[in-house]
C-alpha cells in the first residue's frame, strides 16, 4: 500500500497554504461574532449597534405619540435613505470594478503574485477570490437596496399617529414600525460589513498571508467599532 504524500496529491501542495489561509481568516471571525454574542447576553447594550437599536425604537415612539414632528421625522428618514443610496451606487461601481478585474486576470494577475511566495499563482484560483469579491459586493448592494426600500416603508408608517393604530395593524403601532425601522438599520450595517470584509479578500489577491494578516487587523478594528464605549453592566 502506498502512502499518501503531498506531491501525490498536487491540488493540496498547490492550494494548501491558500485553503489553510482561509480556513483560519473564517474561524477568526466566527470567534469574534461568537465573542460579541455572548457578550451581549451577558448585557444587552454591549454593543453599539444593539444601543441603535434601542434608540430608534424609542425614537418611533416618540414620534409616533408627538403630534408636530412629522416633517422632523420624514427629513430624518430621507438623510438615511441617501446614505444607503449612496452606499448602494457605491457598491455598483465596484461590483463592475470586479468584473473588469476578472477579464484581465492574464494581464494583471503576475505582477500581483510578486509578494505571493507561499500560495498559489494559478489563473483558476485568481477567478475564484475576484468571485469572492464580487459576491461581498453583490451582499452590500443587496443589503443597501433593501435598506431603502424598508425606509420607504416606514416614512409612509410613521405619519399614522398611535393613537389611530389598533392590535388589528399590528404593524402599523410603534413597536411594529420600529421593529421595520430596525430591520433597515440592521441590513445598512451588514452593507456596512460587507465594504469592510472587501478590505481582506483584496489583500487575499497578493497572497494568502496577507489574507490572514488583514482578517487579523479587521477583527481589532470591529472591536474597537462595534464595542459601546459608554456600557453599563446591568
Amino acid at each position: 500500500m502506498v502512502a499518501t504524500t503531498p506531491s501525490s496529491v498536487p491540488w493540496l501542495s498547490e492550494f494548501g497554504p491558500d485553503a489553510s489561509a482561509v480556513l483560519i481568516s473564517v474561524l477568526l471571525v466566527a470567534a469574534y461574532y461568537a465573542f460579541l454574542l455572548w457578550q451581549r447576553r451577558r448585557n444587552p447594550t454591549y454593543t453599539i449597534h444593539a444601543v441603535n437599536e434601542i434608540a430608534r425604537t424609542r425614537w418611533v415612539e416618540h414620534v409616533m405619540s408627538t403630534p408636530g414632528k412629522d416633517i422632523v421625522a420624514v427629513q430624518t428618514l430621507r438623510n438615511f435613505v441617501m446614505g444607503a443610496t449612496l452606499m448602494a451606487s457605491t457598491a455598483t461601481f465596484l461590483i463592475v470594478g470586479t468584473l473588469t478585474l476578472s477579464g484581465q486576470a492574464d494581464k494583471i494577475g503576475q505582477s500581483w503574485h510578486i509578494l505571493n511566495t507561499a500560495g498559489s499563482h494559478s489563473a483558476e484560483l485568481w477567478i475564484v477570490k475576484v468571485l469572492c469579491l464580487l459576491a461581498d459586493f453583490i451582499v452590500a448592494f443587496f443589503a443597501f437596496a433593501m435598506a431603502v426600500r424598508l425606509n420607504n416603508h416606514v416614512v409612509f408608517m410613521l405619519n399614522v399617529p398611535a393613537q389611530e393604530t389598533d392590535n388589528r395593524h399590528e404593524a402599523l403601532t410603534p413597536a411594529g414600525v420600529a421593529r421595520r425601522l430596525n430591520r433597515a438599520g440592521n441590513l445598512f450595517a451588514i452593507g456596512m460589513r460587507a465594504f469592510f470584509f472587501a478590505v481582506p479578500l483584496v489583500f487575499w489577491l497578493f497572497g494568502p498571508a496577507f489574507l490572514v494578516v488583514a482578517t487579523v487587523g479587521l477583527v481589532i478594528a470591529l472591536y474597537r467599532l462595534d464595542r459601546n464605549e459608554t456600557q453599563t453592566v446591568g
